[in-house]
């Protein structure tokens, strides 16, 4: 599977593991799934750490990849699959992770319930 990590999904995997469910931890470290984090996660992060709102450490991008980890840049095709999405959550770094999930064909990881009401039933 391809699975795209939300933001709080993916911190949690490096930092307090047992918030995730046991299958959602198997699946993270299943060698046969690719595991995606969306540039617009590492700008939201960003953005929390500058106004004090999330601890995490300097080096955390560098140690993403480390993790088995891959990159997802946000394109312009991204950005206008948001058109399609019904305005049921505000956020937009959840919004594009939606948007993303669905033009690449990825598994949104997500505990967010506003976020899971975009999602068909999850595999995970």
């Amino acid at each position: 599977m391809k699975l795209l990590l939300d933001t709080h999904v993916y911190l949690w995997s490096r930092t307090e593991p047992s918030r995730l469910a046991a299958k959602e931890r198997a699946a993270l470290r299943d060698p046969g799934n690719e595991l995606f984090l969306s540039v617009a996660s590492a700008w939201e992060i960003e953005i929390k750490r500058g106004i004090g709102k999330l601890d995490a450490p300097d080096d955390w991008m560098e140690r993403t990849e480390e993790f088995g980890v891959k990159w997802l840049p946000v394109r312009a095709e991204h950005v206008r699959a948001l058109r399609l999405l019904p305005p049921i959550h505000r956020d937009p770094f959840d919004r594009i992770l939606v948007a993303q999930s669905r033009i690449e064909n990825l598994l949104l990881v997500t505990h967010d319930p506003f976020v899971r009401r975009y999602l068909p039933r999850s595999a995970i």
